[in-house]
């Protein structure tokens, strides 16, 4: 996190812990204003890889499993980059100006994804840069965000996904009601004091419960190569196109695709436990017996108490069999629908 935004967050009231805030002085107050209000959420959680150069837009089509070519300044993609066995080393949301890429992912895969990448460059003609302290992202949530938003800016992008420039930020609309702002760190102490009149801020695991909420994976170091696209249902949101040319895994994907071979999914649950659930933690059910159906992705406090995830289940275990966490005899998920249909 750049360190004079964090000076100015700490100065507005925010707890700070491994570089994102954890809240602004009452956590469970948060929550519920993250499902009843307007909130307004640092997201420092997360970090950017730039990519720059003559050959970055080639380059990054041929690594990611959206159609990164068909990507223009007024668009943003969510996107994965998967092993050669077609497994998500990473998810990220992409958005791109004229000439540079911008890739937002965990503040904890940011430095090995960029290893990663780097590897593929050799001679293209190809700059990648962490820019996580260069740019600032600010995400805003609520039945009134866009009312809020259209009282700073002349207009805003309409439809899910879709991204408009203002001088030194960038907006794009997640969905109905949630924005992420894109500024530098020199213009978003003002946007924040601005935007901060009719929202309440509120600490980075409310926007995590709200990506849950959402039915967004996030790869985390726990689930890399854990997951084939389909599994977390990233065909679902947007980040897989079936038509483009090949990229790593490739293979895999579309022939889980054609060939209908596909046996888990991603899903929306709730559980009640006193210590949180982890990522990688595994799920259980009586359809597989002693062997694992399903690894939960991710996690995040509910304000109703206990616990909100994603997790990826096989589907004859989630259609007949009850869900448990850790073992047979651990609680049970449950299951709540998800904001787009299943296959």
């Amino acid at each position: 996190m750049n360190q004079d935004w964090q000076n100015f967050l700490t100065a507005q009231g925010a707890h700070i812990q491994d570089g994102a805030v954890q809240h602004f002085g009452s956590a469970a107050a948060e929550r519920i204003a993250a499902r009843d209000g307007t909130v307004l959420c640092d997201l420092s959680q997360f970090g950017a890889l730039k990519v720059s150069g003559d050959d970055a837009q080639h380059f990054l089509h041929n690594l990611f499993s959206s159609d990164v070519n068909a990507l223009t300044p007024q668009q943003a993609q969510y996107s994965s980059f998967n092993t050669a066995k077609g497994r998500a080393l990473a998810t990220f949301l992409i958005w791109r100006n004229e000439s540079e890429f911008f890739l937002h992912l965990p503040q904890s895969l940011v430095a090995p994804i960029q290893k990663k990448l780097s590897m593929y460059v050799l001679r293209a003609k190809v700059k990648i840069e962490n820019a996580s302290d260069n740019i600032v992202c600010l995400g805003i949530s609520g039945a009134h965000a866009a009312t809020v938003l259209q009282k700073i800016f002349p207009a805003l992008p309409q439809h899910p996904l879709d991204a408009l420039q203002h001088e030194d930020c960038k907006i794009i609309r997640l969905d109905a009601n949630r924005f992420q702002i894109i500024t530098t760190a020199q213009q978003a102490a003002a946007l924040w004091q601005q935007l901060n009149v009719e929202t309440k801020p509120a600490g980075s695991p409310c926007w995590d419960w709200l990506n849950i909420r959402a039915g967004i994976p996030v790869i985390l170091p726990q689930t890399q190569e854990a997951f084939v696209p389909q599994m977390a249902n990233l065909d679902l949101i947007g980040a897989v196109n079936f038509k483009k040319g090949c990229y790593p895994g490739q293979e895999i994907v579309a022939r889980m695709q054609y060939l209908g071979k596909n046996k888990r999914r991603l899903y929306l649950a709730h559980v009640d436990v006193d210590a949180a659930p982890q990522a990688g933690d595994e799920l259980f059910s009586m359809e597989t017996d002693e062997h694992a159906c399903g690894v939960v992705a991710n996690v995040a406090v509910s304000p109703e108490g206990g616990f909100d995830l994603l997790a990826v289940v096989q589907i004859a275990s989630h259609d007949a069999f009850p869900v448990h966490l850790g073992a047979l005899t651990g609680a049970r998920l449950q299951f709540q629908p998800l904001p787009y249909p299943l296959p």
